[in-house]
């Protein structure tokens, strides 16, 4: 089955779709397909995730799936949350997404830094809500959470990952988000617990993969 990825991050589509390869399902990016981002204005991932879902499925006429994701900081009242991605004012550079996305991680990185500074409650949590529609219209969209507590350190560590991976350290691993084998991350993180459930969901609900399923318990 194809499932359009509402998203145009190639570090979101390659980690979504190693963790989606238990079931036979193909994620395309909605830049591929042409379709542009949708606007996010509501204040929840879960609010987000379903516009950006039916966006999606509306445009390319397909099943759709979104994440809204983010870091929550205990001290700052949950911020950035929902404004994770563009937490820090940085001008858009439409000619080059990926030098973009670069250039607005490390403004993002450099503004939490600030904002924490002499902060001794570094508590924090990655959020990821995953969002799949059979078309624009699904009244019954599938949803499934993940949280992964971390704390925020007072400088980046680690060249892995994206986003706020330098900064957020995971006290039961020992290293940071960006300091984890990417297979490590995902088996922890926040989006693959969201996606384990999900991929639970999509067997039960969508019945993918139930035949294979029936076939090898016969």
């Amino acid at each position: 089955m194809r499932l359009v990825l509402a998203s145009n991050n190639r570090a979101k589509l390659v980690e979504l779709s190693a963790l989606f390869a238990k079931l036979a399902i193909e994620l395309v990016a909605q830049g591929e397909l042409g379709i542009e981002e949708a606007d996010e204005p509501h204040g929840t991932f879960v609010e987000n995730a379903l516009a950006k879902a039916r966006h999606a499925a509306r445009a390319s006429g397909s099943a759709a799936i979104a994440d809204d994701s983010g870091l929550c900081v205990e001290a700052l009242g949950g911020a950035p949350g929902v404004a994770s991605a563009h937490f820090a004012p940085v001008r858009r550079r439409v000619d080059d997404r990926e030098g973009h996305r670069c250039e607005q991680d490390a403004a993002n990185n450099a503004l939490l830094l600030d904002r924490l500074r002499g902060v001794a409650d570094r508590r924090a949590r990655f959020v990821s809500t995953l969002v799949a529609v059979r078309s624009a219209d699904d009244p019954e969209p599938l949803i499934a959470v993940g949280r992964w507590q971390g704390e925020v350190l007072d400088a980046p560590r680690g060249d892995g990952g994206f986003g706020y991976d330098p900064l957020v350290y995971i006290a039961a691993l020992g290293k940071t988000v960006a300091e984890l084998a990417p297979a490590v991350k995902n088996r922890a993180s926040h989006r693959a617990l969201a996606a384990e459930r999900m991929l639970a969901l999509l067997r039960d609900q969508w019945r993918l993969g139930a035949d294979c399923a029936d076939r090898a318990r016969s």
